[in-house]
């Protein structure tokens, strides 16, 4: 029993196809072919907007690290939530990759920021100040690290604050797709339409085997050229790049990794009612993607190690079950009888 994260899942057979599909012939290198292309086509509907431009590179720390060398300068600060990936979980990438920029940290319950600690963040921020390091990007998670989605408006709100104080937005979108099948937006309204400048979009945790896009809206655009250095100077510059836009085509064209993430969120509701159908099992946050964080007595940690269920130790104390689209019911049914038992 496998719940320890949506990227130990297998890719979707569908990506697969896509890939034997592209495997043809010879294409141009480095973003110059049609699957590519093609690709720009099917953003330009999914996004509902001209005013964008994109890299795709195979992980969500290279994505997430090169979006924000182009929007923080080394001088600058990135606001976000203390337990935010960019600051858990990436090693230091951002400040490496912004050469040397600092994240500022906020608290928030479920990794979603306070706003009332953003307000003063904000209020706080003097550029002008030479002893202090100004802020000048606000970093929004969703899903966040706890599982939480945050509504578009929302998001609209953080990003309204955030740009009266001159900052730029960026979006961390690893499971944006299960976001989006909780709250119901669209991907524009979660995005270019919340006042979000540039997104990271992920499609490995939904179904692909590596692919993260980089969408620069609006002026951001003019530093695509910045982007695509970065890519190149530091090794995430796919040269086949038709594999990687072959994946996220075969996801979204249909509307495929909603359906996956759809599913992905209903098997962990299944799974958040075969936890908390014991009575010493609580619910450490509330279930609104595809991850489910619970308290554990001694007795059914013990139970899950002898069975080796695989699930993930949390800050605080609690566990993280993670399903994906591959999560099959009898793996849910077989935990429901190893908590009966």
């Amino acid at each position: 029993m496998d719940f320890s994260s949506d990227t130990s899942a297998p890719a979707h057979p569908a990506v697969l196809e896509a890939l034997v599909a592209a495997n043809t012939g010879n294409a141009v290198s480095y973003g110059g072919d049609e699957l590519t292309q093609r690709l720009r086509g099917v953003l330009r509907e999914r996004l509902e907007t001209d005013a964008f431009d994109f890299w795709i590179c195979a992980s969500g720390t290279a994505a997430n690290a090169l979006a924000l060398s182009v929007m923080c300068s080394p001088t600058g600060a990135i606001l976000c939530h203390e337990e935010a990936h960019i600051e858990r979980d990436e090693r230091g990438a951002p400040e490496f990759f912004t050469g040397g920029a600092k994240l500022r940290l906020l608290p928030g319950f479920g990794a979603k920021l306070d706003a009332e600690a953003f307000r003063r963040a904000l209020a706080e921020n003097d550029p002008e100040f030479v002893h202090e390091t100004p802020i000048e990007v606000l970093s929004l998670t969703n899903l966040t690290e706890c599982g939480l989605a945050y509504q578009s408006d929302e998001i609209a709100r953080f990003a309204a604050a955030a740009k009266q104080d001159g900052l730029r937005v960026h979006l961390d979108g690893a499971r944006l797709s299960n976001a989006l099948c909780t709250t119901q937006a669209s991907l524009a309204q979660m995005s270019w339409q919340a006042g979000v400048d540039v997104l990271t979009l992920g499609l490995t945790k939904t179904g692909a085997i590596g692919c993260e896009m980089i969408i620069l809206f609006g002026e951001m655009r003019e530093a695509f050229s910045a982007l695509r250095a970065r890519a190149k100077r530091s090794g995430h510059m796919p040269p086949k790049m038709r594999f990687l836009a072959a994946q996220a085509l075969a996801l979204l064209d249909q509307d495929l990794w909603l359906e996956l993430a759809t599913q992905a969120n209903r098997q962990a509701t299944h799974l958040a009612n075969a936890l908390c159908a014991d009575p010493e099992v609580t619910l450490a946050y509330p279930v609104q993607g595809n991850e489910v964080f619970v308290t554990l007595p001694e007795r059914l940690r013990s139970r899950f190690e002898a069975a080796q269920v695989k699930c993930y130790p949390w800050p605080g104390g609690a566990w993280r079950f993670v399903c994906s689209w591959a999560t099959p019911d009898a793996e849910i049914d077989l935990l429901r009888q190893l908590i009966s038992r």
